[in-house]
């Protein structure tokens, strides 16, 4: 199982969003998959330039969001990982899919998927990136 290496590239995805570094969100989304992004109330965004061109305009904008994962739960198959978690923004949560798969030897981002949710993380999730649950 790859369970830290798929943490450690959801954690990337979370930081690049925290530093507000596009450039850094840019290099963890797939080269060579094809990629699809719903941002909370957006269309899906389809193809790699434009999911891209949107995280660069979430990330320098006034307005970007600081967002916290909480309570990420690992679902791996093969060359393909899920990361279902809370995403804490001020004193609400959404909840959130990131798909990875692996290209040569490393971990990138083809999906991500955040909505809105009636349910708050587990009490037990306080920590960031703790083990949140099963790795299938």
């Amino acid at each position: 199982m790859d369970r830290d290496a798929i943490l450690f590239a959801n954690e990337a995805f979370y930081r690049a969003f925290a530093d507000r570094d596009p450039a850094a969100m840019e290099d963890l989304w797939a080269k060579d998959a094809p990629v699809v992004c719903i941002h909370p109330g957006w269309a899906p965004l389809t193809d790699r330039e434009t999911v891209v061109a949107s995280w660069r305009a979430i990330l320098t904008g006034r307005n970007a969001p600081d967002i916290k994962c909480r309570n990420p739960r690992v679902f791996q198959h093969g060359e393909t990982a899920i990361v279902i978690c809370f995403e804490m923004i001020g004193a609400g949560f959404l909840v959130a899919t990131n798909c990875f798969v692996r290209q040569r030897g490393r971990w990138k981002m083809v999906h991500h998927q955040a909505g809105p949710t009636n349910q708050d993380p587990p009490a037990d999730s306080d920590n960031d990136n703790e083990p949140g649950g099963p790795v299938n």
